[in-house]
């Protein structure tokens, strides 16, 4: 029986919140782990800069990104929270099995299953953080929950470069998959599921909305297109960025790493760490860091000025995507670790501030009786693209570049993608203007029966 979310205290508003957030942080470990295993993967099963991107894009985005689809169908009637669960132990499971491959056959199709599970992870939780926050206070609360991607990211790399160091790379995929598992039925017993649209005045109890209703919805709204388009070409570079710059970090500045990582505690490395612990740590460190501020200053900027002008919800994303390209260029062919680590904070703070004020809008564009659905639809057009062709897309440059550049490819290759940034901000300027007009009239709806 659903909760009614009106009456909901502040307190377990935050305890759903922070609920969420540790799953989507797990989501992001178990996705993100492999950019650091990838090195002794590769040292180990031999893959080429092509396998890795096939490995760890295409394969997990075929079935995330279109499994997501009738995964949220059944979330706009169906118990949310069980669907979160029933994901989140089968991607932790599928997590675990990455960890028993020994070829890039069984790595490639390990991965894929965890994408079939991730499918159920997210649209789910943006419907039911819809129902607990009041729309005033949306942006906030989705860019809040969006944490998880930094944080499960930086968490992942992390990790992984520290049980790849102390034990090797099949113990972590056992280690994060198990840890899943345990945490899935306290999710369960623990986060009551909401009311839907008890927050946003539409009347009557809503009656779930057949799928061409959906896209019939979405079309009419060229606004909606324009963001979930021009999120996808950020996600070619973000999450690009995200799998392959361990890889460039030790390609590039592998004997700087141990001396600009002195900072770090003694007691967080174990003995004899090597590179690759130093690299998860430089990196994992920008991630949390960067990643956490520019997703929070995304969705506060959202809220405070995007009452009144709706534009906003893609003008901010739009500025950041703007910063983030000089910034990423310097940071890319600077030869100085020190002044990487300052460049590359402040690209990967701007890289995710579209998430809060982007996500609000998707989920303020439709009914409640098809949010699940309408978030699913954004998430598969960014995650097809922005998954499985960017990872994809610079392994397999960096290929293409490593006759002409050697070590180097890797570079090239990243800059090579950063011009997705220039079409990102231009699709998101260009949808401004539009939002007033997209944006979905609860009264009118209500009116309509």
């Amino acid at each position: 029986m659903a909760n009614d979310s009106t009456t909901a205290s502040a307190a377990y508003r935050g305890y759903v919140l922070f609920a969420l957030i540790v799953v989507y942080t797990f989501n992001f470990i178990d996705r993100q782990i492999l950019g650091i295993l990838a090195i002794p993967i590769q040292e180990d099963l031999g893959f080429s800069d092509t396998q890795l991107g096939l490995m760890r894009g295409v394969s997990f985005a075929l079935f995330y990104s279109t499994l997501g689809v009738p995964v949220a169908m059944l979330a706009d009637r169906w118990h949310r929270v069980r669907i979160m669960t029933i994901a989140l132990t089968m991607w932790s499971a599928f997590t675990m099995a990455c960890g028993l491959a020994t070829n890039f056959v069984q790595m490639f199709i390990a991965r894929m299953m965890v994408g079939v599970g991730e499918a159920g992870g997210v649209a789910p939780a943006y419907s039911i953080v819809s129902d607990y926050f009041p729309p005033e206070k949306r942006a906030t609360a989705l860019a809040i929950y969006s944490f998880g991607i930094p944080l499960g990211s930086a968490i992942g790399i992390v990790f992984g470069g520290v049980i790849a160091t102390v034990l090797d790379w099949r113990s972590a995929f056992f280690i994060v998959g198990g840890l899943g598992v345990l945490i899935a039925p306290i999710f369960l017993l623990t986060v009551r599921e909401p009311a839907r649209g008890a927050l946003d005045g539409d009347g009557a109890k809503p009656v779930p909305a057949p799928i061409g209703e959906v896209f019939s919805t979405l079309l009419k709204k060229p606004s909606f297109w324009l963001l979930s388009i021009g999120a996808a070409c950020s996600s070619i570079v973000a999450y690009g960025m995200f799998a392959w710059m361990p890889a460039f970090l030790l390609r590039t500045f592998g004997d700087a790493l141990p001396g600009a990582m002195a900072w770090v505690p003694s007691f967080l490395m174990p003995p004899n760490p090597g590179p690759l612990l130093y690299a998860a740590y430089f990196y994992g460190a920008l991630l949390a860091v960067g990643g956490v501020l520019g997703i929070w200053l995304g969705g506060a900027v959202a809220d405070r000025f995007g009452a009144k002008h709706k534009g906003v919800y893609a003008l901010a994303p739009a500025v950041a995507f703007t910063l983030t390209i000089p910034f990423l260029v310097v940071g890319l062919n600077t030869t100085s670790l020190s002044t990487a680590f300052l460049v590359f904070l402040l690209p990967t703070a701007f890289s995710l501030a579209w998430l809060g004020p982007a996500l609000a809008a998707f989920q303020n564009m439709v009914g409640v009786n098809m949010r699940a659905t309408a978030g699913a639809v954004f998430l598969l057009v960014n995650n097809l693209i922005g998954i499985g062709f960017g990872d994809f897309f610079i392994g397999r440059m960096s290929d293409f570049y490593k006759a002409q550049y050697g070590d180097e490819s890797l570079r090239y290759s990243m800059l090579t993608a950063v011009a997705f940034y220039v079409i990102a901000a231009a699709l998101y300027f260009i949808a401004a203007p539009r939002l007033k007009k997209d944006w979905h009239q609860p009264s009118v709806a209500a009116a309509g029966g």
